[in-house]
This record gives C-alpha cells, sequence and structure tokens, in this order.
C-alpha cells in the first residue's frame, strides 16, 4: 500500500472522537491524478460484498467481476460501526490537504461523510461521475453548498467536453439524469448494508447521503434560483 506521505497520494483523514474517550482513525487514500481510492492490501471477502448479493439494478457490471467496488471499499467502515447507534455523538476532525474541519454531530453524519468519499472513488461506474467534487471535499455540507458544488462540477464538466469536441449540455438535464441513476445505486447499496450491520447508524449514513441526492435532483432549479441574487453583476 502507498505511503500517505508519497507526493502522488491524496490523504483525507477522519478522527471520530467519542464521550468515552474512544476514538476511531480512517486515512483516505487517493491517487492524486485519477482521485482513485487506493486499496489496501487485504481483500474482504463478506458475503454481502459480492456483486450479485442485492446487485443494484443499474449496475453495469458484468459478472466477470466478483465483488461490488464501493461494497469492498467501505467495508471496514461497515465493520467499524456495525454497532453503533445513528444518533451517538461524536466529535469528527477531518483532515485535508489544505485545511482541517472540526465539527460536534451524530455518528450517522459522520459516518456518511467519509462514505461519500470512498463510494465516488472506488470504481463504481454510476457513481464515477460524482468523483471530481472529492477534491474539494466539503464534509458536512449543508443543501445550498452541495447544490453549488454539483452544479459547479457539471458546468466545468461540460466546458472539458465542449473543449474535446463533445457536446455539451448547459441547461443541467443531464445532472438530474446522473442523480437519478445515482438514486438507484444508494437503494441498492441500502440493502446491502441493512444485512451487514446490528445497528443502524451505517444504514443511516447512506440514507443521509440518499436524501441530498433525492433533494438535489427534484429542487435543482429552484435552489440554484435561491442563489441568482448572488450573481447580479454578471446581468449587466
Amino acid at each position: 500500500m502507498p505511503d500517505s506521505g508519497s507526493s502522488n497520494i491524496l490523504r483525507y483523514q477522519y478522527k471520530f472522537q467519542f464521550e468515552n474517550g474512544e476514538e476511531k482513525l480512517f486515512d483516505v487514500l487517493l491517487h492524486e491524478q485519477t482521485l482513485q481510492v487506493v486499496q489496501s492490501s487485504s481483500v474482504h471477502n463478506a458475503e454481502w460484498t459480492k456483486l450479485q448479493y442485492h446487485q443494484c439494478k443499474n449496475c453495469p457490471l458484468k459478472d466477470d467481476v466478483a465483488h461490488c467496488p464501493v461494497a469492498v471499499n467501505i467495508a471496514h467502515l461497515i465493520d467499524e460501526f456495525k454497532f453503533s447507534t445513528s444518533y451517538d455523538k461524536t466529535w469528527v476532525v477531518v483532515e485535508t490537504p489544505e485545511r482541517t474541519y472540526a465539527h460536534e454531530t451524530t455518528v450517522q453524519n459522520g459516518l456518511s461523510a467519509i462514505l461519500g468519499i470512498y463510494m465516488v472513488t472506488s470504481g463504481c461506474p454510476i457513481l464515477d461521475y460524482l468523483r471530481p467534487m472529492v477534491r474539494f471535499h466539503l464534509p458536512f455540507a449543508t443543501a445550498n453548498e452541495t447544490v453549488f458544488r454539483a452544479v459547479s462540477m457539471y458546468l466545468v464538466a461540460q466546458y472539458f467536453r465542449e473543449r474535446e469536441g463533445l457536446e455539451p449540455n448547459w441547461n443541467l438535464d443531464g445532472l438530474v439524469k446522473i442523480y437519478k441513476e445515482i438514486g438507484i445505486v444508494n437503494k441498492g447499496l441500502w440493502q446491502r448494508l441493512s444485512s451487514a450491520s446490528s445497528f443502524d447508524a451505517n444504514v443511516n449514513a447512506l440514507i443521509v447521503l440518499s436524501a441530498f441526492g433525492d433533494a438535489l435532483r427534484f429542487s435543482l432549479k429552484k435552489d440554484l434560483e435561491n442563489l441568482s441574487t448572488f450573481f447580479t453583476k454578471y446581468f449587466e
């Protein structure tokens, strides 16, 4: 496994601190250029990680792939929190390459933030569309922040598509379709995690992510309109 101090590796560290003094520390290591997660040398072979175990209905992966790439990469997190309750209090400290965030929150909210990184960097063909957002990771983002980041990412992608001679989509219809497909993936992952956890923190962490995605898909234009007053200079 590459050294987290390597110049071509990005590290996002999550530290969960609990009232009883317990700490849980996780280092998410990503390849700097591709933002692909660096897998550990150990392979998780739990039944619930197999591709065909509650396989997402829109999964494009074929039978020659033995395990769901997302399930394999989040398995260690699920094991760590499988006996945790959603609303257990925790202090979460997140170290990114540029700055450190600290937030008193619940296990489900802290877990949903780190799950989001693994999910979009593990190689799922559906979730890969959100991978660029990881380089500008913002833990515990509000709904408005999530909308702004997602739309900004999508429009930058259209700029690069046009530069490559491909047809861009500037009206955001494509972004809505992406989040619709992601909603199906979240449902499939929810079914996986429901059988892998004894308590509800893991499952509810995924529900938090899914709720953000659904809200963005159904109220995207309205939420953007609420931000329009910030851009009046561009209307002159």
